[in-house]
């Protein structure tokens, strides 16, 4: 039977790594060739049930370069597409930029919850997703649906807060409805998550995840003043809706007790210390998690029936 394969199409947060405006210590070491750190683009992951159809989870303003990278996702006919469904997490800029370009009338589904449809459907720029080839599904939580044929997923809420354009003052942080929302993948036996965007590992989300056989989990920032200590940024990472790996309210710690098969940060900011060797990294992976990067893959093997 077919292997349920995740591939990590883009592993940075929004801006990606290098940021095209900032010459942070690792903004400045992945544009050096002589630097052992790549450029990374910008959120995205793709998911297979046997690797022939995938479906694209989050569409990344980078998304024609990581199609262009990834011969998987390449067409095999004069007008053909891999790609057969794309299902949005929520509607910051780095996760909706990238259906402006998959437009030229290719057929697929388009998954949301009804609070990004009406993101969606407010700015006229998305009409030009031709409506008799992308088929929008509007997803309730918990409802389960299927991107890909064998694959079973559903729609959860996470604590997070709007996309930073639809900010209307202080925004309420750490809400949980449909403007975040993590995804739940059932198959073959398996169990695996992706939350690339999270305020609070709260009681109900570690219960959900625990014991899952792979989890994709929000890595923006180290510690929560990191942006302001770097100098890029004034604001903290709860602020942006992201909770820190590290520190007291941070989710290395918490994640390291659920039994998981394995997690993997991603949606890593340009500033984050992880990118590169030394005691943050180290942290991380003797907690026995990894760093995400753009082009990993992880396949979780079919058991015998």
């Amino acid at each position: 039977m077919a292997n349920l394969r995740f591939l990590v199409l883009g592993s940075a947060a929004g801006g990606g790594l290098p940021q095209w405006n900032c010459n942070c210590s690792n903004c400045a070491a992945a544009r050096d060739p002589a630097s052992p750190l790549s450029a990374q683009t910008q959120s995205s992951l793709g998911v297979s049930v046997g690797g022939s159809d995938w479906a694209i989870f989050n569409a990344s303003p980078d998304i024609r370069q990581q199609i262009l990278q990834t011969p998987a996702l390449h067409p095999h006919a004069l007008r053909h597409s891999p790609i057969k469904s794309i299902v949005i997490t929520n509607a910051d800029v780095d996760h909706i930029g990238g259906l402006l370009t998959v437009r030229e009338k290719q057929p697929f589904d388009l998954f949301a919850t009804s609070a990004i449809e009406k993101v969606l459907d407010a700015n006229p720029v998305f009409g030009v997703l031709d409506p008799a080839h992308v088929r929008r599904r509007t997803i309730r939580l918990e409802e389960a649906f299927s991107p890909l044929a064998g694959l079973e997923a559903r729609m959860f809420a996470v604590p997070g807060k709007v996309a930073l354009y639809l900010e209307d003052g202080e925004p309420e942080l750490g809400i949980e409805g449909e403007q975040t929302i993590g995804i739940e993948f059932l198959s073959g036996g398996f169990r695996a998550y992706y939350i690339p965007g999270c305020a609070t590992l709260t009681d109900a989300l570690a219960e959900r995840i625990r014991g899952a056989d792979l989890v994709f989990f929000d890595g923006t920032v180290f510690t929560d003043d990191e942006m302001i200590t770097v100098g890029t940024g004034v604001k903290t990472g709860q602020r942006m809706g992201h909770m820190a790996i590290s520190g007291k309210d941070g989710s290395l710690e918490p994640l390291s007790k659920l039994g998981i098969g394995r997690v993997v940060y991603v949606h890593i900011n340009n500033t984050n210390p992880i990118w590169r060797s030394g005691p943050e990294r180290a942290a991380v992976e003797a907690a026995g998690m990894a760093v995400a990067f753009d082009g990993m893959e992880i396949d979780l093997e079919r058991r015998s029936e």
